[in-house]
């Protein structure tokens, strides 16, 4: 028993840390540089994904399904995200046929 706790169906649970670090990394890196909105949102995403299997890992490695549970209610956050978000997205699209942040400026008063 105490072989599964330390690993998680054969992966150590540092390998799981590192994983996700590196995606999050990613994910923030791609929110900070990046211009098109698109990608911004889907950088979001990446960071969300990565805090879901890092919470199913330890959820995992400590035998309760709490973990698990917060994974779902991030995926619901995660949905209504990009539903709101590509409304936006469209409605940017529509006023300046762009999805470029900068073209934002425009639609001040």
């Amino acid at each position: 028993m105490d072989t599964i706790v330390q690993h998680i169906q054969g992966v150590p649970l540092n390998h799981y840390l590192i994983f996700c670090s590196v995606i999050f990394a990613i994910g923030v890196i791609g929110v900070l540089i990046r211009r098109n909105v698109i990608i911004i949102m889907m950088s979001i995403e990446l960071m969300l994904n990565a805090v879901n299997l890092l919470l199913a890992a330890f959820s995992a490695y400590w035998g309760d399904a709490n973990g698990q549970v917060f994974v779902f209610f991030i995926m619901a956050l995660a949905a209504a995200e990009v539903a709101v978000g590509l409304s936006i997205v469209i409605m940017v699209y529509r006023n300046t046929k762009s999805v470029d942040i900068e073209s934002l400026n425009k639609l001040r008063w």
